[in-house]
C-alpha cells in the first residue's frame, strides 16, 4: 500500500524550516508531532544554550490541506516557551505583559493571522525544613497564529528569538552571533 503523497504547501513549509537561519544559540531537535489535531504536522524543541539556563521550547507546525475555520488558513503554528524567572517576577503583576510585548517584538514584520495565547507564571515557595529555599518561579508561553502561506523560516526565527529573550539572553546585531555563556 502506498502511503499519501505530501502535499506541496506542506513540502514547501518543511523545506522553509530547514533553510531558516536560527540562533545559535538556540539548540533545535526535531521531535514527534501531535498527530490527530491535523493531518500532517512537525515539531522541534528549542533549547537556549548554555544548558544551565533551562529556557526550552516546542515549536508545532500543523497543516490541513483542508483548512479549518478556527485558524482562518491551512497552516497553524502553536509555539511554547518554559523559562525560570527572578523571585521578583512572582510578585510582578505586569510581568505577563512584559512577556507578550516580547512575543509581539519577535513576530515584527512576520505575516501572521489568529494570534492568541497565554502567560503563566508559577511560583514555588517551600515550607518546614525546606523554608530557607529561595522561592523559585517559571514562566510558560503558550501561543499559537496563523501563517499566511507556506513560508515558515520568519515564524521559527521569531519563536528562537522569543527563546533567547525569556532566557535574559541579548538580541544579536545583524551579523553577529552571540556566543553560549556568560549568564549565571
Amino acid at each position: 500500500m502506498n502511503a499519501p503523497a505530501i502535499p506541496a504547501a506542506f513540502r514547501e513549509a518543511l523545506i522553509s524550516l530547514q533553510r531558516a537561519q536560527t540562533r545559535r544559540d538556540v539548540r533545535l531537535v526535531e521531535t514527534p508531532a501531535p498527530s490527530r489535531i491535523a493531518p500532517y504536522a512537525v515539531a522541534v524543541n528549542g533549547t537556549v544554550l548554555p544548558e544551565h539556563l533551562e529556557t526550552t521550547g516546542r515549536f508545532v507546525v500543523l497543516h490541513d490541506p483542508a483548512g479549518q475555520d478556527a485558524w482562518e488558513g491551512t497552516f497553524r503554528v502553536i509555539a511554547l516557551v518554559q523559562a525560570p524567572a527572578e523571585a521578583e517576577v512572582g510578585r510582578d503583576d505586569m510581568w505577563a505583559d512584559a512577556a507578550w510585548s516580547w512575543l509581539d517584538e519577535a513576530l515584527t514584520g512576520v505575516e501572521y493571522g489568529q494570534l492568541g495565547g497565554t502567560v503563566t507564571k508559577v511560583v514555588s515557595r517551600s515550607f518546614g525544613q525546606l523554608a530557607e529555599k529561595q522561592d523559585t518561579v517559571t514562566v510558560e508561553m503558550r501561543v499559537s497564529w496563523t501563517p499566511t502561506d507556506a513560508n515558515l523560516e520568519p515564524h521559527v526565527v521569531a519563536w528562537t528569538e522569543l527563546l533567547a529573550m525569556c532566557a535574559g539572553v541579548p538580541p544579536a546585531p545583524e551579523g553577529i552571533t552571540v556566543l553560549p555563556g556568560g549568564h549565571a
